[in-house]
């Protein structure tokens, strides 16, 4: 058996060692030297350059910069931006509907009805909107009356309003890319959803309205959002119907004052803040749907902020500690 030795020096007490004088002393602080980035630096300088350079030629512009403020907020131009906000929500809603039916009749299996989806998608997609909306507004060339036997006839022209054509050419076309986003947010929910749904007796189109369509959301919603932010500028293509949107009432007011570039100018600030307040609510939309796929959520623009505020405050002054 091996006797165990008392290590503590003769003539301390027990539970307290003595330092001798040549001990390595406790390290010192460590100054962290952060890493220069020049490239950082000259880039940034350069675009500021340029923006300050774009400003001032701006600034010195033949531009009459009173008129985009007397007229940003014109009767006719808030009427326009009405008009624009109407015929984009009532395109989108019209296409939503639309583009859902058009999936699942892609994904069902008679074959007559997803050829006649694949069909419809392919047209839409495959020719620009501009044509679209010109060949409804041109129907009634080929067909000057609009017969529904024992249902409604009509002057084809009389149908066929500027504000009609607008509605007809965007919903259609957007019910064509609305029906693959719809197609690629239903194929993302896992087949056993359906199987179990069918196992428990739901019916097909049961299971598509309580199981599919509800999982299938979170995928449909983000690409949707932006379909609508597209839509409000895609709508400014309708001038060329007639329908007195935002970009025709600013430019009706342009050519009898002979402030046209002001008159883009206020179109576009109108532009900009539509889209950046629907972009808002569709970060949130987004943001709302990502919860069941998340372990946690995204920080809100406000609470990052707070986040670096509170980072930059409780920042040491000092060097970090070893």
């Amino acid at each position: 058996m091996t006797d165990k030795f008392d290590k503590t020096p003769a003539g301390s007490p027990a539970g307290q060692v003595s330092v001798s004088k040549g001990a390595t002393p406790a390290p010192e602080n460590i100054k962290a030297i952060p890493v220069r980035h020049v490239g950082r630096w000259i880039s940034g300088v350069v675009v500021i350059g340029l923006l300050i350079a774009l400003g001032y030629a701006f600034s010195q512009g033949n531009i009459q910069w009173h008129a985009v403020g007397d007229k940003l907020f014109d009767s006719t131009v808030v009427a326009g931006a009405g008009r624009t906000l109407l015929i984009s929500v009532l395109a989108m809603v019209l296409g939503v509907i639309l583009g859902v039916v058009l999936a699942v009749m892609r994904l069902s299996k008679n074959p007559v009805t997803s050829w006649v989806a694949w069909l419809y998608i392919w047209f839409f997609r495959g020719t620009p909107v501009y044509v679209q909306l010109l060949l409804w507004f041109n129907l009634a060339l080929i067909f000057p009356v609009l017969n529904i036997p024992f249902i409604y006839k009509d002057e084809m022209t009389d149908v066929m309003t500027p504000f009609m054509c607008a509605l007809l050419g965007l919903a259609l076309n957007e019910a064509a890319y609305m029906a693959e986003i719809c197609r690629a947010g239903i194929q993302s929910v896992d087949e056993g959803q359906t199987e179990a749904s069918h196992a428990l007796g739901m019916t097909q189109g049961k299971t598509m309205r309580r199981v599919v369509l509800p999982q299938a959301l979170r995928v449909i919603i983000p690409p949707t959002g932006n379909e609508f932010i597209n839509m409000l500028k895609t709508s400014s293509l309708v001038y060329a119907v007639t329908y007195n949107e935002l970009l025709r009432s600013t430019s009706q007011i342009g050519s009898t004052s002979y402030a046209v570039m002001e008159m883009l100018f206020v179109a576009s600030i109108w532009y900009i803040v539509m889209t950046s307040v629907f972009s808002v609510g569709q970060y949130y939309l987004e943001r709302r749907y990502a919860r069941g796929s998340l372990r946690s959520l995204p920080l809100t623009p406000l609470q990052r902020v707070k986040v670096n505020l509170a980072a930059f405050s409780n920042r040491p002054s000092g060097g970090v500690s070893a």
